[in-house]
């Protein structure tokens, strides 16, 4: 399997310096929760064209690669023409919308922090029940793309062992007035994982 290395810095969700989340040409309608490659049919691929704005016929062929590679490009993602876990979380940053499980990856929605001075607890819900997994730090995090997982630097904090459809992760031992760089991780129990794009967080003083 290919691993992937991305940097990310990122400050109030969005990308810094010379990595900019960089929009498709049109937005698709759903969100892609499965990993997506040459060969792969179906209606996630048409979503994805759409996004990508490289026609709908739902066929992963060489042009469809081609618009992958260079979307993952623009984006600061490693770019070897598959959909994974990261490269599905940037286009769903960009096409906020929702759709259903349909046997694939979790989708993660309705995300929000409530930091206070040294803790703080991340909350957000999947469609699917789903085991949760917060990975946080004080530098930008650093992640590794495989086609269904990713490994991601920094601490993590996780609920338990139980898959839910609501998560409310808590954050214990943080430094006051600092900002932290935080990634969900979500593993459904068919094994498929989802992932958002990092964002931020301030503790208070």
């Amino acid at each position: 399997m290919k691993k992937i290395q991305n940097r990310f810095l990122v400050k109030a969700g969005m990308l810094l310096g010379a990595v900019a989340l960089v929009l498709a040409p049109t937005m698709a309608s759903a969100e892609i929760t499965s990993t997506l490659r040459v060969g792969s049919r179906g209606s996630q691929v048409s979503e994805l064209q759409s996004f990508l704005g490289v026609g709908s016929d739902g066929m992963f062929g060489p042009q469809t690669k081609a618009a992958v590679i260079r979307f993952q490009s623009q984006n600061g993602l490693s770019a070897d023409g598959i959909v994974g876990p990261m490269s599905r979380a940037a286009i769903n940053a960009q096409i906020g919308g929702g759709v259903s499980n349909n046997g694939m990856a979790p989708t993660i929605a309705n995300v929000y922090v409530n930091p206070s001075r040294n803790s703080a607890v991340v909350n957000w819900g999947t469609n699917i029940p789903a085991q949760g997994l917060v990975y946080y730090s004080t530098v930008p995090l650093t992640t590794y793309e495989y086609e269904n997982s990713v490994t991601v630097s920094g601490q993590t904090a996780m609920i338990d062992s139980s898959a839910r459809s609501s998560q409310a992760v808590s954050l214990s031992g943080l430094q006051a007035g600092t900002t932290y760089y935080y990634l969900i991780y979500t593993t459904a129990q068919n094994g498929n994982v989802s992932v958002t794009w990092p964002a931020t967080f301030t503790t208070s003083n």
